[in-house]
Formats: C-alpha cells, sequence, structure tokens
C-alpha cells in the first residue's frame, strides 16, 4: 500500500466518543476474553465491552483484581467471568485454553497483556533475559493462546483475534528494541493470520497503540510530562476494532512514523537518533534505586 493509502486508512471512521450501553452493537451476546483486565487499557476494555452487551471473560494473574473488575460489572448490570493466567507460563495459557473451550469458547479474544522495557542497547548488553521476557509475555503467551482458540473458530465458521501493539512497531522509538522487538513479532504473526483465515470466517486486528497513561509507564521518568493516551482512550479503539474488525487500527503518530521510516529512512534514523540524546535511560533502567 502506498503512504497515501496506509495514512488514510489509519483515520478513525468517527469520533470515538464515550461509550453507552447501545442496542444492536456487534459485540451484544458475544462471549469476550480480555487479557491483562485486571486493570489499565484491559480493565475500561472489559467494562466498555460489558456495557454493549458482551459477556466479558476476564483473564489476569491477580485475582482479587480481577473479583474487583467483575463485581462492578455485574452491578451495572453487565456480564462477567474470570480465570487467573500468567501468560508468560506456557502450561498456565494451557489449561486457561482447555478451560475456555471446556465452557465453549469464545467469539473474540483480546491479546492485551504485556509489558514494557525502555532501555538503551548500551545498558542491554549482559541483560538477555530482557529480550526473553518480553518475548515471552508480548509474543509466546499470546500466541500460544492463539493457537489453542482458533480451531474452535475455524470450525464455528467466525471468530474474532483483536492484538494491542504499540505504534513503535512503525516509528521504531530508541531503547525499545526488546518491548519492540517482541510487539512486531506478534504484529507480523497477526497480519499474516488475517489473510490466511479470513476465508474461514476468521478476523484478526492489530491495533497499534500510542503511549498510554497506565502503572506500565511510571518507571520511565521520561514520559512524566508527555502527552499520553488515557486507558478508556486506548479502550474505545479496542471496542471499535472488536466491532467493525477492520486488519489495522493505527494512529496518526504511528503512521507518520512509518511514512517517514519508508520515505526517507536515513532522515528518520537521524532525527531519532537527536531525540534520542535527548532522552536519556531512566533511573529504573539505570538501576538507581
Amino acid at each position: 500500500m502506498n503512504p497515501l493509502g496506509w495514512a488514510l486508512r489509519s483515520i478513525p471512521l468517527g469520533p470515538l466518543q464515550p461509550l453507552k450501553n447501545v442496542a444492536g452493537s456487534p459485540v451484544e451476546g458475544q462471549r469476550i476474553l480480555v487479557t491483562g483486565a485486571s486493570s489499565g487499557v484491559g480493565e475500561a476494555t472489559a467494562r466498555q465491552l460489558a456495557a454493549k452487551g458482551a459477556e466479558v471473560w476476564l483473564v489476569a494473574r491477580r485475582l482479587e483484581e480481577l473479583q474487583r473488575v467483575a463485581t462492578e460489572i455485574e452491578a451495572a448490570g453487565g456480564s462477567a467471568r474470570v480465570s487467573t493466567c500468567d501468560l508468560s507460563d506456557l502450561e498456565q495459557v494451557d489449561a486457561l485454553v482447555a478451560e475456555v473451550l471446556e465452557a465453549g469458547g469464545v467469539d473474540v479474544l483480546v491479546n492485551n497483556a504485556g509489558k514494557s522495557i525502555r532501555r538503551s542497547l548500551e545498558l542491554s548488553f549482559d541483560r538477555f533475559h530482557d529480550f526473553e521476557r518480553m518475548m515471552a509475555i508480548n509474543y509466546f503467551g499470546p500466541v500460544r493462546l492463539t493457537m489453542g482458540l482458533l480451531p474452535s473458530m475455524i470450525e464455528r465458521g467466525d471468530g474474532h483475534v483483536v492484538n494491542v501493539l504499540t505504534w513503535g512497531v512503525q516509528g521504531l522509538a530508541p531503547k525499545f528494541a526488546a518491548y519492540t522487538a517482541a510487539k512486531a513479532a506478534l504484529d507480523a504473526f497477526g497480519r499474516i493470520a488475517s489473510r490466511e483465515l479470513r476465508h474461514q470466517g476468521v478476523t484478526v486486528t492489530n491495533v497499534r497503540l500510542d503511549l498510554v497513561r497506565t502503572p506500565m509507564i511510571a518507571p520511565t521518568d521520561a514520559f512524566d510530562n508527555r502527552p499520553a493516551r488515557s486507558p478508556e482512550g486506548a479502550a474505545r479503539m479496542l471496542v471499535r476494532a472488536c466491532e467493525d474488525r477492520p486488519p489495522e487500527v493505527n494512529t496518526l503518530l504511528g503512521t507518520l512514523g512509518a511514512i517517514s521510516g519508508m520515505v526517507a529512512p536515513r532522515v528518520s534514523d537521524l532525527s531519532w537518533n537527536a531525540v534520542d540524546r535527548q532522552l536519556p535511560d531512566s533511573k529504573a533502567a539505570r538501576g538507581d534505586r
């Protein structure tokens, strides 16, 4: 696709307004599994989907937080159930798949759970485990879960997978090598799955979010005064993805980053290098306490 077409595809179809209980939403009556649903974007997404009439299946590691979210959703008239799972533990992922299939499967899977690391390569030479744990939670976990649930979707002739990614796979911001590489792997998996499975009734959407103000970015002091999307705003993008099922949902920042990298890669690299030198590693990344 040419840069203009790419940019046009990233433009939302309309303003993303706060969601209300809207009868007739495509997600009404659907069972939707949301990982990382105990806080942040996952929690906000589950709440908004439930308000649209979906039965949400909340998955995360922290049982108490999951129960809190489920109780509040049900108090508001929604439907929710919970399961604990550490997605970096593939045996736990397999157990979750078995539980879901035993209950009849799900209509939509939202791969939201993940972790981020912002650390320069110079501080990572002896930290190969950073790359391993980013792949474990951001790639292997969601792929294992997706592959476990896809056969039931294919058999049913309908299903949808939403992968929560980052605009960094387009912009390739410095100091995010471990995180962005793992998300880029999931991005490629999702796009290929979308092209292979469409004729079988299964669709895949890659949502490439920009910076979201959640506890995940708190250790990076460089983000303290940077503009960031709210979890509720990010959730509206994910709900739109569940309803409309486009192949991609992009932000303006990500689209511009992708275009600049294609049109003028040397200029883009020089620009990012200048930005990188102005934003040093955080205290957390340096190990300062």
